[in-house]
C-alpha cells in the first residue's frame, strides 16, 4: 500500500485534464477520460477526475493509474468471454483502443439490493416499488440483501449536465434508441461478463454486488465492450469476510469503490443537484487508499504508481513533441 504522506502530496499533482496536440484528432471530454480519436482507433486518457450522482466532483490521487491498470487486466482476463476494444496500453493512464460508436445504454447488472443515487434498486424500493426495470422484487426485502438473482437494468446515457434514468428493456426499446437484436447481444455479453466476474472476486475474497458495461459498434459491425470494466468506478465491490456479520448488525458493508466518496456526499446532503462541496483532501486520500486496495486485491499484484509528471510522461510515451 502506497504511504498516506505520498498519497496526501500527490493531492497537489492529480492529472485534472488534458489537451495534447494530437495532429487531426477528434477530441471528446467525458466525465472521466478524455478522448482523442485518430482514424480507426481512440485515445483514451484515464484522468484523475472523479464522479459520481452524474456529477464531476473533483480529482483522486492516482485514481486514473489505477482505473487504467485495473481496465487493462480485466480486458485482458475477460477477452475469451467477449471482445474489447484495447490495442495498447502506452503509458499508466492511456489506453489506445478500436474507435467505436458508444451504444446509448449502459447495461448495469445488480445482484444485490443496495446503493445511494436516484438510478439505485435501493432507492426505488424503499419508495415502495415492487418492480425494477421490468423485474419483480419480492417484498420483505432488506438493504444490501441479495437479490433472488442477478439483473439487468439499462440506463439511459444522458448528456453532459444531465442525470442517467433506469428503465426496462421494454422501455428502451421504445424510446427507439437502441434496436431489439443489438439490446439483446449486448444484454448477452453483460450476462456473462458479470458472471465471470462474480467468480473472480469470489476468489479474491470480494463480492461484485453490480456494474455496469459500456459497449461499441466497431466500424466492420462487431459490437466491443469498451470504456473500462470492473474496476471501482463502474463496480459495487464488498469484502466477503465479514459481510454476513455486517448485515446481522445492520452496517454497511466494507466496500472497496467510490460508494465511500458517494456517501460522504450523502451525508452533506449533496446528491446531484446544484455544485458539489469540495472534497477534503482527507477524503480523497482515503478514497485513493480504497481505489489501490481494490486493484491490488483484484490484480493480486503489488500497485507501483509512476509519480512523474503526468502530462509531460504522457506526452513522451505517446510520442507527441
Amino acid at each position: 500500500m502506497i504511504a498516506d504522506d505520498t498519497l496526501r502530496e500527490q493531492c497537489g499533482h492529480t492529472l485534472e485534464r488534458t489537451d495534447l496536440p494530437i495532429p487531426g484528432a477528434v477530441k471528446y471530454f467525458g466525465k472521466v477520460r478524455d478522448n482523442y480519436t485518430v482514424g480507426d482507433k481512440r485515445i483514451i486518457v484515464v484522468t484523475d477526475r472523479i464522479s459520481a450522482f452524474d456529477v464531476v466532483l473533483g480529482t483522486i490521487p492516482l485514481k486514473g493509474q489505477v482505473l487504467n491498470r485495473m481496465a487493462a487486466w480485466w480486458f485482458a482476463e475477460t477477452k475469451e468471454v467477449a471482445e474489447n476494444h484495447v490495442l495498447d496500453v502506452p503509458d499508466p493512464q492511456v489506453m489506445v483502443t478500436v474507435a467505436c460508436t458508444p451504444l446509448p445504454v449502459e447495461m448495469v447488472m445488480r445482484a444485490y439490493l443496495t446503493g445511494v443515487t436516484s438510478t439505485s434498486v435501493w432507492h426505488h424500493y424503499q419508495k415502495g416499488a415492487r418492480t425494477f426495470c421490468g423485474h419483480a422484487l419480492p417484498d420483505g426485502m432488506t438493504k444490501n440483501q441479495p437479490l433472488p438473482r442477478p439483473i439487468l437494468t439499462p440506463s439511459t446515457k444522458a448528456k453532459k449536465g444531465g442525470h442517467d434514468i433506469s428503465v426496462s428493456r421494454e422501455e428502451l426499446l421504445a424510446m427507439g434508441q437502441v434496436d431489439a437484436r443489438t439490446f439483446d447481444e449486448a444484454a448477452d455479453i453483460a450476462a456473462r461478463l458479470f458472471e465471470h466476474g462474480q467468480e473472480v472476486a469470489r476468489r479474491r475474497g470480494l463480492i461484485l454486488a453490480d456494474t455496469k458495461y459500456e459497449m461499441g459498434r466497431a466500424r466492420d459491425g462487431r459490437i466491443l465492450v469498451i470504456d473500462e470494466i470492473h474496476t471501482p468506478d463502474s463496480s459495487r465491490y464488498w469484502y466477503a469476510d465479514d459481510y454476513d456479520a455486517r448485515m446481522a448488525a445492520g452496517d454497511e458493508p466494507r466496500a472497496l469503490d467510490k460508494e465511500y466518496v458517494r456517501r460522504w456526499y450523502a451525508a452533506q446532503g449533496y446528491t446531484g443537484d446544484g455544485p458539489p462541496p469540495p472534497l477534503s483532501d482527507e477524503v480523497r486520500v482515503e478514497a485513493a487508499k480504497r481505489y489501490i486496495a481494490a486493484c491490488e486485491r483484484i490484480t493480486n499484484a503489488p500497485f507501483a504508481p509512476d509519480l512523474a509528471d503526468p502530462i509531460p510522461r504522457i506526452r513522451r510515451n505517446l510520442g507527441i513533441p
